[in-house]
């Protein structure tokens, strides 16, 4: 079964974008910040990773450098979903973008692409 972590200071996003992918069958994992979503990806092995931008500890863009740099996991695929501030970062470290508020079933699709079921 394929994991996702969903990493947003917003509990009720990550509780209800949680739901929507147990629901399709996936296990999910949590984080409340940059920092955490590091220590869980030393942890546990996921295959897509899903990042607000705008998060306390590291935002999204730190935390996708940190996992392509500290962690090394280049190919790990990393969707932001943000409100306005996505367009001030630097989308190509993605790989998708949304913007808050998303379309969920063109979030799942894209998660079953980008993970290849």
């Amino acid at each position: 079964m394929n994991t996702i972590l969903i990493v947003d200071d917003e509990y009720l996003i990550v509780d209800i974008l949680g739901f929507a992918l147990e629901d399709e069958g996936f296990l999910v994992e949590k984080a409340s910040n940059g920092r955490r979503a590091l220590e869980a990806l030393r942890e546990k092995r996921v295959e897509l990773v899903i990042t607000d931008y705008m998060m306390p500890m590291l935002n999204g863009e730190e935390l996708v450098m940190a996992i392509r740099e500290e962690l090394q996991l280049h190919d790990l695929p990393v969707i932001l979903m943000s409100g306005a501030q996505a367009s001030q970062g630097r989308p190509e470290l993605f790989a998708a973008v949304f913007d808050k508020p998303f379309d969920m079933d063109s979030m799942i699709a894209k998660v079953r692409e980008l993970i290849g079921t």
